[in-house]
């Protein structure tokens, strides 16, 4: 190797150790003479710049002439890592200002957190990502993508991210503070919905058993509630105890509203489940400025369409919609709503259901009747049409006669004729007025809870795979949960960008043109029905889901390669469909 003379600047490499972590610092000087003395400046900080930078930069200053290679032909590959998937969720990180939000100055802790959150979507589709499994896929010597890489932070323990949870854990109120900041405004529609997921042991103090909506009776769980804006993007969630009933919930939820976010007026959206009249009484129509929407249950709706009652099949004779009121909701508009296919779908699976009872039923009616083993005893026939009517729910629509040899049964049409007469019928209650929002506005209002519900999906098993939660910690449980939220807040914006790629709709605004009326169901745009039929994007590439889609990414790889001695990484060139993919997502110029 030629050289030539060395110049008066060179590079001095620094290291500390600080609570058993070695950190490395490069700085470049120059040395020079001042009075006979030998002095040095410090012209600037190398650290930031990759190993293989540095040690070209110190090769040259050292006197060694470096002759320019083809590196895409010479040298030797060492290794090659998934990178694609850890660049676009970084990249969109970075663009939504997340890490920013929540801290403003970068530190080790905050990059584990973002490290959390990235890794969690990265692992789309697993069965949940635990800390343990985070640590081993970032290690220096066996990384499982570039994350660890991209975000400095070398090998870390599991015991230092359960340290960053618990950091994080300390700003979350912070952290909602400034989403609810960025995305809500006064006079702003706030969805508002409760799910639960179960827990592994017994040690935590929110475990309890509770209402399952996974299933699991026999385990302890925890409930959480999950604040979105109108299109379904989170900024808030709470934690509580696993017996908690959802209404229970509530003032928490309007108390953070108002006195955390500052937001004087407000227009909570949850379901009937949610909103009762006892909670809206006590809790909501007192605070002045707090609006509500929600619907009525099928109890109150009968009341409603009793003889002389505001709710009769004659309001629907032009339209699918109409305004009503009633004493006993006062200061309340009910919007009264037709949807003919639930109708249809109502009727067909109640007359489904009222077969597959009589069936069961007529089994029983033979074993009475049979000379063999013959069916006695109205106690033990009793038990029998119990299971039946139970299992099926229609004991309300069959009248049944037992005795101590025989059993029969018959509809009731009457009672099956006053239930039909409501099939496909339901009422938004609000206390909004109409010169502020539309009864059709209001309708769109309620049904864009399903946001909130597609939020729960994702959280809970398509995507992020919160449970089951392994952790005992009251303070970690709840960091977890909103470690979950955070990973969908950055894959709420990922799945909107990914829309073209993806079975999703992307033409919203074609697509509710094309909508007769908010109560009927939504109807797809040409494009969203051209990609469902063909399986291809306009572009003639393969549709996939977020979870196929994060998969293609992960085979974009970043390889390793030593020329000279001289290590440096090199992105292979991606896909037409990660080329696509980066582009959407607006992070092509961070690969």
């Amino acid at each position: 190797m030629a050289t030539r003379k060395r110049p008066g600047v060179h590079i001095v490499t620094n290291t500390s150790v600080h609570k058993g972590k070695t950190y490395h610092s490069h700085l470049l000087r120059r040395s020079y003479r001042e009075n006979g003395k030998v002095k040095k400046q410090t012209l600037a900080n190398l650290s930031h710049l990759p190993e293989y930078a540095i040690e070209i930069l110190r090769r040259a200053l050292g006197g060694e002439i470096l002759v320019p290679v083809d590196r895409h032909t010479a040298g030797r590959v060492v290794r090659t890592i998934p990178h694609g998937h850890a660049a676009a969720v970084l990249g969109v990180i970075k663009n939504l200002g997340l890490d920013r939000i929540i801290a403003s100055r970068r530190s080790s802790l905050r990059d584990r957190c973002v490290c959390l959150i990235a890794d969690r979507i990265m692992s789309s589709g697993s069965s949940g990502v635990s800390k343990l499994a985070t640590a081993r896929g970032i290690s220096k010597d066996n990384p499982l993508s570039t994350l660890g890489d991209m975000l400095g932070l070398g090998d870390v323990t599991a015991e230092e991210f359960y340290e960053a949870m618990d950091w994080l854990g300390a700003r979350q109120r912070r952290i909602e503070k400034a989403l609810a900041k960025r995305h809500l405004r006064d006079g702003a529609l706030i969805l508002y919905d409760v799910s639960s997921s179960y827990l592994e042991g017994s040690c935590c103090p929110l475990a309890a058993r509770g209402y399952s909506r996974d299933g699991k009776k026999n385990k302890l769980q925890i409930v959480y509630g999950l604040l979105c804006t109108d299109e379904g993007y989170p900024v808030a969630v709470e934690v509580f105890e696993g017996n908690t009933s959802d209404p229970k919930t509530l003032g928490a939820q309007i108390k953070k509203v108002r006195q955390r976010f500052g937001l004087e007026r407000v227009v909570l959206v949850a379901d009937r489940g949610m909103l009762t009249t006892a909670r809206i009484n006590e809790e909501i129509r007192p605070v002045e400025g707090l609006e509500w929407i929600s619907a009525l249950k099928g109890g109150q709706i009968k009341k409603l369409a009793k003889e002389q009652g505001p709710l009769q099949r004659s309001l629907f004779d032009e339209t699918d919609i109409a305004s009503v009121y009633h004493p006993d909701f006062p200061g309340e508009r009910l919007v009264a709503c037709l949807n003919p296919f639930m109708q249809h779908r109502r009727r067909k699976k109640r007359e489904e259901l009222l077969c597959a009872t009589e069936k069961e039923l007529d089994k029983i009616v033979a074993a009475t009747t049979r000379e063999k083993r013959t069916l006695r005893g109205s106690d033990r026939i009793g038990v029998r049409v119990g299971k039946v009517i139970n299992r099926f729910k229609m004991a309300k629509h069959f009248e049944t006669t037992i005795t101590d040899e025989s059993f029969e049964y018959r509809r009731r049409e009457s009672s099956i004729e006053s239930e039909a007469a409501l099939d496909g019928i339901y009422v938004i209650r609000t206390s909004v007025s109409k010169e502020l929002l539309e009864d059709e506005t209001a309708v769109r209002a309620y049904k864009n809870l399903k946001n909130v519900e597609k939020a729960f999906r994702c959280i809970k098993t398509v995507d992020l795979n919160i449970r089951p939660i392994y952790h005992r910690l009251e303070a970690r449980v709840r960091a977890h949960v909103f470690i979950c939220v955070l990973a969908y807040y950055v894959e709420w914006h990922m799945r909107r960008a990914w829309a073209p790629l993806m079975f999703s709709e992307d033409d919203l605004r074609r697509a509710e043109s094309l909508r007769n009326s908010e109560v009927g169901p939504a109807v797809k745009s040409e494009s969203a029905k051209r990609k469902a039929g063909t399986k291809k994007t306009a572009d003639g590439m393969p549709v996939h889901s977020f979870d196929g889609l994060i998969k293609q990414m992960a085979t974009l790889t970043r390889a390793t390669k030593e020329v000279g001695g001289v290590l440096f990484h090199e992105v292979v060139p991606p896909t037409e469909l990660q080329d696509k993919a980066l582009e959407l997502l607006g992070v092509k110029s961070l690969l």
